[in-house]
């Protein structure tokens, strides 16, 4: 089933105090495909938890409409919508096993209990709870309770799958692991998907598509790969990654680091003062040579990595170098960088 938002809009407080109106969803449009996985991602307070909750019926539009396929469901009620959502607390009932949680949605729909068994043989494999049937609630793990959720939403074949940031309560290993597991079951079983977010790792790992927002407006939609590497504002460079920004200005068809001599030739339609922004693992440093000159001040051992901070001028740079020696470059040292790759925003 294909999913349509059309400039939706939605406010909160009342209408007879503007000042205590809030826009938490500003005119929207958004169109997913057929077996898609979207992934509504921004910081706190950014529309996408309202956003999904008016998609699953939970919220109703202030302005704008949901379509699922041709079928406008504005007024039509959660339950008959044909979609499910996975919620960040679980929402599994503690007084019920895996076995009866599982298959509680079905019992509401008066299913035969040949077919209920039936169906949960399938699905209790597919999430890998096998052998959990009758362990409460209480004797589960974070992963397999989010499992037994999953299962409980995908064995009622929702046409519409909905996630509410399902991951957020585990700890970091087992959440790499689950959005692999979620991402694997959905392509297997083809369901449109939409998947609120905070976590930029989760949104670009999972994703066909990510949505970027912000004060409840879409600032980019596009995949992974292409909001990474061409941003479309600031907002997205910042959250999506590290970046460094410093100010520069376009002059003579170059654009030229403030204070510094370094240019670049001018890529951009910008003229005047602008925000130039460099990822970390774009920039190169050494001892030797380099075009700008820096002080390294901090370096921090990551493992596989070092992230280091070098002065260049009035500017604090971040540099990540993959698999450097931790005593290749010392505090105090001097170090020269080069950018192998710059982005350019309007200053503003």
């Amino acid at each position: 089933m294909e999913l349509y938002i059309k400039k939706i809009v939605k406010d909160f407080g009342s209408y007879d105090d503007p000042s205590n109106r809030v826009r938490a969803v500003d005119r929207v449009d958004l169109h997913v495909k057929e077996g898609e996985l979207i992934t509504l991602l921004g910081p706190s307070g950014c529309g996408k938890t309202t956003l999904l909750r008016m998609i699953a019926g939970f919220e109703d539009p202030t302005e704008g409409d949901v379509f699922f396929g041709d079928r406008r469901v504005n007024d039509v009620a959660p339950n008959h919508r044909n979609a499910t959502m996975v919620f960040q607390s679980y929402a599994i009932f503690p007084h019920l096993n895996v076995y009866e949680n599982i298959a509680f949605g079905l019992r509401l729909k008066k299913m035969e209990e040949s077919k209920i068994r039936e169906k949960m043989e399938g699905v209790i494999d597919l999430v890998g709870l096998t052998g959990l049937e009758s362990r409460q609630p209480s004797q589960l793990s974070g992963g397999q309770q989010q499992r037994v959720a999953l299962a409980r939403a995908i064995i009622m074949e929702p046409a519409l799958l909905l996630f509410d940031e399902p991951l957020s309560n585990l700890d970091a290993k087992l959440r790499e692991q689950m959005r692999i597991e979620i991402r694997h079951l959905q392509k297997r079983l083809g369901i449109t998907s939409v998947y609120v977010t905070h976590d930029q790792a989760e949104a670009m790992a999972m994703s066909n598509r990510v949505v970027v927002m912000s004060k409840g407006l879409v600032q980019q939609i596009g995949e992974p790969h292409d909001i990474y590497s061409n941003p479309a504002n600031k907002m997205v460079a910042d959250f999506i990654g590290l970046v460094n920004f410093l100010p520069g200005e376009v002059a003579d068809g170059r654009i030229r680091i403030a204070g510094m001599a370094t240019s670049f030739p001018n890529t951009s339609n910008l003229t005047g003062e602008v925000t130039i922004a460099v990822r970390p693992e774009n920039i190169t440093l050494s001892k030797d040579n380099g075009t700008m000159p820096g002080m390294l001040t901090h370096r921090f051992y990551l493992g596989d990595s070092v992230d280091y901070r070098v002065q260049v001028g009035e500017e604090l740079v971040r540099v990540i170098v993959k698999g450097a020696d931790l005593k290749q470059f010392k505090d105090g040292e001097k170090v020269f960088l080069d950018f192998e790759k710059i982005l350019v925003f309007d200053k503003e």
